[in-house]
């Protein structure tokens, strides 16, 4: 059985189904005993706690501190890159020798690559978006400057979808088919055995028919394909193709990279509600801060990589949720550890989460939020496979990849509640053993100094949001910038409501064995 190809334990039999299943419920069964521990020692043992609420909101304000840090770095170097010439680095590249690790480790040397001979893919997977959202997206890839005819667009269609969507993508392709070189439209059948509804079954079929109709019958160079899947609602910054091309030639082994690009979610952020907005920051904060930690660093969203590392794995899998990150563990564990993801430091723009209504934007987000929190179910598979192949791997590297996402799981379930909830708990549950003590009227002047402290981090993002706003649409008045700013205050909720309290659903889910499906955000654009 092809281990690297498991969606879930069911999947699995016998020793290897129970070793799977109990890898399942570790993050879950870790963040509730974290959470609960706390809950129960507050009245058994309140003062231990209470010191561990000191040192944990000490080591909170030292983790924004760092972060912040590491966002403004991250943020400098992406207005480097903006503001960096791509086209004629590119353009002004000599011919190079890529080298290339066959599946063996050895090395193969394709000689004299200039840029002009790098193909690119695009797989853009579509289920119900409007023609107003596809539109853009192939606009902004014709405006990019890049030579079009070295660029492959792929519609990827879900039958289930119904019959409008191969409308408006025949519209696109009556439109803009003949400025690229080629211009695919596929469409993904529904009720495949074994497989979910869901973008990685979309995008493995319509990879899976560009092979066939395109790539082996022109038989074009697999070292030489860039494959990009975006998002359908992805807008790509003029320069995105040449900065990609670069980094691609000028890395040592590119077809042991992925290719991340740092996505703002620009598209509709003057229309988004408020919430929405804090929300959709902070995860480009995130992915940001991501980017100068490479070895934290694994795929999201739209990213590229090479046609070769995809076709060897035999593309993405058909059976799980997190298809952007999977990829990406996939290879880590396919070629042992000698994968890894190159940050582009360079934006695309995405939409925020909204609908015409608040409430259904509410629950939007809550449900887009909880299907990133179910990225989890990589961990099982990462610590299983992992023991598959512990022989022949890097062990410290896997360790270590295992530890920090285990961590950032953990932390994303548990942190924020236990600084604005259980942090308070001894002064409730402690009794007359907690508030006879001087630490009882300390903690709550300790805990709102190191708190106010940390407030910096919101700052820092009042004023980092602003600088990554588009141009403001000229129905928006001053004041719009006045709510930008004054949005951050909602940030401590946001991060439990749109935060732990998803992040914790999805790894209950997954320990209880209640799977989720693949939910696909609506998008929706006012102006």
């Amino acid at each position: 059985m092809d281990f690297l190809k498991i969606g879930k334990a069911d999947e699995l039999k016998g020793r290897d189904q129970k070793i799977y299943r109990l890898l399942e419920i570790l993050p879950g069964f870790c963040s509730w005993l974290i959470l609960l521990s706390l809950v129960v020692l507050s009245y058994f043992r309140p003062i231990l706690v209470a010191y561990f609420i000191i040192a944990f909101d000490i080591y909170w304000l030292l983790l924004v501190i760092y972060l912040m840090l590491h966002l403004v770095v991250s943020y400098r170097l992406m207005k480097k890159n903006l503001a960096k010439n791509w086209r004629e680095e590119l353009t002004g590249l000599p011919t190079v020798d890529i080298r290339v690790k066959n599946i063996n480790g050895q090395d193969e040397i394709v000689k004299n690559v200039s840029w002009p001979d790098i193909i690119h893919l695009l797989i853009l997977p579509v289920y119900k978006e409007s023609l107003e959202i596809m539109r853009p997206t192939i606009k902004a890839i014709i405006d990019s400057g890049y030579p079009l005819d070295k660029i492959i667009i792929v519609i990827a269609l879900e039958a289930r979808a119904g019959q409008e969507s191969l409308v408006w993508a025949n519209l696109l392709m009556d439109e803009f088919g003949l400025y690229f070189r080629n211009f695919l439209i596929s469409v993904h059948p529904d009720n495949i055995p074994g497989e979910i509804k869901g973008k990685g079954s979309n995008q493995a079929w319509a990879a899976k028919l560009v092979k066939v109709k395109i790539i082996d019958k022109e038989n074009l160079d697999y070292n030489k394909i860039i494959v990009s899947v975006f998002d359908i609602d992805t807008v790509i910054y003029p320069e995105y193709f040449h900065i990609l091309t670069y980094k691609f030639l000028t890395s040592s082994y590119p077809h042991r990279l992925s290719y991340q690009p740092i996505p703002i979610y620009n598209n509709n952020i003057w229309e988004a509600p408020f919430f929405s907005r804090v929300a959709a920051s902070s995860n480009t904060f995130w992915q940001m801060m991501q980017q100068i930690r490479q070895e934290k660093l694994a795929t999201y969203s739209s990213h590229a990589m090479s046609w070769r590392a995809l076709s060897e794995i035999g593309f993405w899998s058909t059976n799980m949720v997190s298809e952007d990150s999977r990829i990406f563990w996939h290879c880590f564990c396919y070629y042992r550890g000698d994968y890894r993801v190159e940050p582009l430091h360079y934006p695309v723009s995405m939409d925020v989460c909204m609908d015409e209504k608040k409430l259904t934007t509410i629950k939007n987000l809550y449900k887009q939020q909880r299907r990133w929190g179910w990225g989890v179910e990589n961990i099982p598979y990462l610590i299983f496979n992992t023991l598959k192949i512990w022989p022949n791997i890097p062990k410290g590297k896997f360790i270590n990849r295992i530890i920090v996402q285990l961590y950032g799981f953990l932390s994303w379930s548990t942190n924020a509640l236990i600084i604005a909830v259980i942090g308070w708990l001894p002064l409730f549950l402690g009794g007359n053993r907690f508030t006879s003590t001087v630490l009882s009227n300390n903690l709550p002047s300790i805990t709102r100094t190191l708190m106010t402290l940390a407030m910096t981090g919101l700052v820092v993002s009042a004023i980092m949001s602003t600088l990554l706003l588009p141009s403001k649409p000229k129905n928006f008045g001053f004041i719009k910038y006045v709510f930008i700013v004054v949005q951050w205050m909602i940030l401590p909720i946001s991060i439990i409501i749109f935060g732990a309290i998803p992040g914790l659903e999805a790894q209950t889910r997954l320990m209880l064995g209640k799977y989720l499906g693949f939910w696909t955000t609506p998008k929706t654009r006012s102006i």
